[in-house]
């Protein structure tokens, strides 16, 4: 059955039922809503785990720095100040300027030197090798190296975010990236992930941007891959007995019950505040948390918590029920009375 169609068909039966409230294959209290949560509140993959997926945690070798090294196809700029030799200063200033210095085959060429090679080296190793091979010649040189262009060795964004990609250095780090990218503060950073070859990382953005938890600044690669969700990436319903039934955009990953409520319009005088009720997990075989408005009242928000996919649920009271099986009944019964009444007026015996 496709999902919308079974939305559809949940909505129409919760607004349908009787006053009971639903039952399914495993219904809890108060206090298990109460632990589930806490578990929530330990961020991203404490949630999918809720939901049946399993994550490795985040190694700590993501967060080290490393060389950042010079590999085939990077293209350099080298810039050299000799106090007698502007002549070849603005030679490499010129070639810098059009084309730059392009490592082939693992070398570069230079003037007046042999092919140097630069593939695995650092920056700073590189620029000690040109200066050591134009000591050969003259001294009193000073060499100045950087990079003109990458291959590959760039981290590429999508989503709300302001620019496509941003090089590495093997110190550039997730959050500076994201400040680089100008990533929407009101994004979805629950659905936002970070994919590092083919697979994603266990990096929880929301404890990161919102809760600063720098555990989650990982180091870049060249090659990683950012997405910034869109703050309607992830939802929950509150259906029945309230102001207005809602849909209800959840960015963060988790929502209070009674902010969602709240959204909702609140609860009427025909809702049954014994019956609130949280649908959770598989539609065809839910976990369901029974609650009342006294836990509401006297339970912290921060331990009633909802996250994406969540359907919350009012039940009616009984005589909300009852008085409108009254209005759907009266008109009938009274065009029944007036119909028998006046065929008794012309004589006509009608069956007691």
């Amino acid at each position: 059955m496709p999902r919308g169609y079974f939305f559809s068909f949940f909505f129409v039966y919760l607004c349908s039922c009787t006053n009971a409230p639903y039952r399914g294959c495993d219904v809890l209290g108060a206090d298990e809503f109460v632990v589930d949560s806490y578990k929530i509140k330990e961020g991203k993959f404490a949630i999918l785990e809720m939901e049946g997926k399993e994550f490795e945690p985040l190694a700590t070798e993501h967060l080290e720095e490393y060389k950042d090294l010079v590999y085939e196809g990077d293209v350099l700029q080298i810039s050299i100040y000799h106090p007698s030799r502007a002549d070849l200063a603005q030679t490499l200033q010129t070639i810098n300027c059009t084309l730059g210095f392009q490592v082939s085959q693992g070398t570069i060429l230079l003037p007046d030197l042999e092919p140097i090679c630069v593939k695995g080296l650092t920056l700073d190793e590189v620029r000690l090798a040109i200066q050591k091979a134009y000591s050969t010649y003259f001294s009193d040189i000073t060499v100045f190296v950087g990079y003109k262009n990458r291959v590959e060795r760039k981290v590429e964004l999508a989503g709300l975010v302001s620019i496509s990609s941003y090089p590495v250095n093997g110190k550039l780090r997730l959050f500076e990236v994201l400040a680089k990218a100008a990533a929407a503060p009101h994004a979805n950073f629950f659905k936002s992930y970070v994919v590092r070859n083919g697979k994603i990382l266990p990096v929880d953005l929301y404890k990161l941007v919102k809760e600063g938890d720098m555990s989650q600044n990982i180091v870049m690669q060249g090659g990683d891959k950012i997405y910034i969700a869109d703050p309607s990436a992830s939802k929950l319903m509150v259906l029945g007995e309230v102001g207005q039934n809602r849909v209800i955009d959840i960015p963060n990953g988790f929502m209070t019950l009674r902010q969602a409520i709240g959204e909702a319009g609140g609860i009427p005088y025909t809702g049954d505040r014994r019956y609130i009720q949280i649908f959770r997990g598989n539609l065809i075989c839910p976990k369901i948390y029974t609650l009342n408005w006294q836990h509401l009242i006297h339970l912290p928000s921060d331990s009633l918590l909802l996250i994406p996919g969540d359907i919350v649920y009012i039940a009616a009271t009984p005589i909300a029920e009852w008085n409108r099986f009254v209005n759907q009944v009266l008109p009938t019964l009274i065009g029944f009375d007036l119909i028998t009444k006046g065929i008794k007026s012309i004589g006509v015996n009608v069956g007691d």
